[in-house]
């Protein structure tokens, strides 16, 4: 879903987010390892593929956590087992973390226009801060397939992204 018509232009970095849904696959270690290196399933290793040699867009990319809420890529942490499984534990994620971390995504990055999110429906539920800065945001595109990569790209063609 996309509440507006793609852009055609190069997008600095500032001026885009990606959120991926975090994954039940994860890399077994007991030392805490960098959130997009940990998680081996859904789009985050395509991601990381994609960004490799692109560290200041590989930056924009955020990791939404059942248990942690949303992470950077260079996050550390450890291997975890949490998922979202009702509309309620969303929403208490959201109300406890990503609530305050998306207003602090948005007071760092002024000029965000452009977000595209890859999580499973449930999981839109801990992101509804999102929703509330309509007029801040030239366009939220919604793929609502953790695993559908192949649907990012022709966004990310748009931004200048791939």
């Amino acid at each position: 879903m996309t509440l507006r018509p793609p852009t055609t232009r190069v997008l600095a970095p500032d001026q885009g987010l990606i959120i991926l849904n975090c994954s039940r696959r994860k890399l077994v270690t007991a030392a805490p390892v960098k959130a997009l290196d940990l998680y081996q399933g859904g789009c985050v290793p395509s991601a990381r593929v994609h960004f490799a040699a692109d560290p200041a867009r590989r930056a924009r990319i955020r990791i939404l956590s059942g248990a942690y809420g949303l992470l950077r890529p260079e996050t550390l942490i450890s291997t975890y087992d949490h998922r979202l499984t009702t509309r309620a534990a969303a929403a208490r994620l959201h109300e406890r973390t990503v609530a305050a971390q998306l207003d602090t995504e948005l007071a760092d990055a002024p000029s965000l226009r452009h977000v595209l999110i890859l999580v499973e429906p449930l999981y839109l539920h801990a992101l509804q801060r999102v929703f509330d800065h309509p007029a801040r945001f030239g366009q939220i595109t919604i793929i609502p397939d953790p695993r559908a990569w192949p649907d990012a790209l022709p966004h990310l063609r748009d931004w200048g992204w791939t």
